[in-house]
């Protein structure tokens, strides 16, 4: 173990332990408040390009197994906890979480008060950051000052499949999967209901409308959904498919939508990311897990023809937008989960319902 230091752009600089791979890296400094599902969050191609502080004290009490990895590779750029469990428990057959950090080239740092670095956050926004193993912090701290924004990268470049791959499900009707960064779990759920055909963001209209697709469904991703890039990729081709496929968005594919139809979309001060967020719809509440630091501006939707149909209890922004004329319809949080509650996984079985009615 290593003498570490946690950098934020604001001054702060805490003192830790470093473990993983030991390397200075950058990053927007962003917080998750799950109790569990540390894995999932670290593969989650949505946390690309960020430095991710866990709000639980202890992490890594039961390991890390391929099984719950919602990616090929941790996507996090650097990783901070209170404490690290260096001896997990053997109940899920999983390798430590130094040894996947290590594999990965991840560095993390543990032995701060994350709590304190969280309450940070809270007040003055997500912050600019970085993890160094390096004896002058203080220079560290003032590349911090002098990096980029987060939202000036295409993120969703980084992570989106750089070909056309075909999943087959016999009789099943076939969805086009727009791939933003895919989670594993959601790309599971999609396969269960029908034949997907994964594609790339940039992804010309003209690729969709030469296959016999039934509908599209734009994936979770990374990064600032005003991105140039995405304007003149998959946002310029959801406008030109809207009236011919039903439609499902999940998280960042709810901001593409909803910004294709002209609605706008906001950077969140600090976001939601975690496994316990409430979110009403339909007279009900769900306990949702959600990742996002952007979202719809609601006021934006009046001339779009979508409604904001699913709200967060907590702060009142949008979690899900429904069209009231085409078959279109999306949502900020994560149905299928991993980690998180499954109350509402009904919804790919309401994308499912859509299709066999719309053909």
């Amino acid at each position: 173990m290593a003498q570490c230091f946690l950098i934020l752009e604001n001054g702060t600089i805490a003192e830790g332990t470093g473990f993983g791979f030991e390397k200075t890296v950058f990053g927007e400094v962003v917080f998750n408040t799950g109790m569990s599902g540390y894995q999932e969050s670290l593969t989650d191609p949505s946390y690309k390009g960020q430095i991710l502080v866990m709000s639980h004290p202890l992490i890594g009490n039961y390991g890390i197994n391929p099984r719950y990895s919602e990616s090929d590779s941790v996507q996090v750029a650097g990783y901070v906890v209170r404490e690290l469990c260096k001896t997990p428990s053997m109940m899920y057959g999983g390798k430590t979480l130094e040894s996947s950090l290590l594999e990965n080239e991840v560095p993390a740092i543990s032995g701060i008060d994350t709590r304190a670095v969280i309450l940070d956050l809270r007040v003055h926004g997500v912050l600019k950051g970085a993890i160094t193993f390096d004896d002058d912090p203080e220079s560290v701290l003032d590349e911090v000052c002098k990096m980029p924004a987060y939202a000036c990268k295409n993120w969703v470049g980084e992570v989106s499949t750089k070909e056309v791959i075909r999943y087959e499900k016999k009789g099943a009707k076939k969805v086009a999967l727009i791939d933003c960064g895919v989670k594993g779990s959601i790309l599971s759920e999609l396969r269960k209901r029908f034949e997907v055909i994964r594609v790339p963001y940039d992804t010309d209209k003209s690729f969709f409308r030469n296959e016999e697709i039934d509908g599209i469904f734009v994936s979770n991703g990374p990064g600032d959904p005003s991105h140039p890039a995405l304007q003149d990729t998959t946002i310029a081709t959801i406008k030109a498919l809207k009236d011919d496929y039903p439609m499902m968005g999940i998280c960042f594919g709810t901001q593409m939508l909803a910004r294709a139809f002209g609605g706008t979309t906001y950077k969140m001060k600090f976001g939601h990311r975690g496994e316990n967020q409430p979110i009403k719809h339909k007279g009900r509440v769900y306990i949702t897990s959600q990742n996002h630091g952007y979202a719809v501006a609601e006021e934006s939707l009046a001339d779009t023809g979508f409604v904001a149909d699913h709200i967060n209890v907590n702060d009142g922004t949008v979690e899900g937008i429904t069209h009231q004329e085409l078959p279109i319809f999306a949502v900020q949080y994560h149905p299928e989960a991993s980690a998180g509650p499954r109350d509402t996984m009904f919804l790919f079985d309401e994308f499912k319902t859509m299709l066999e009615e719309s053909r």
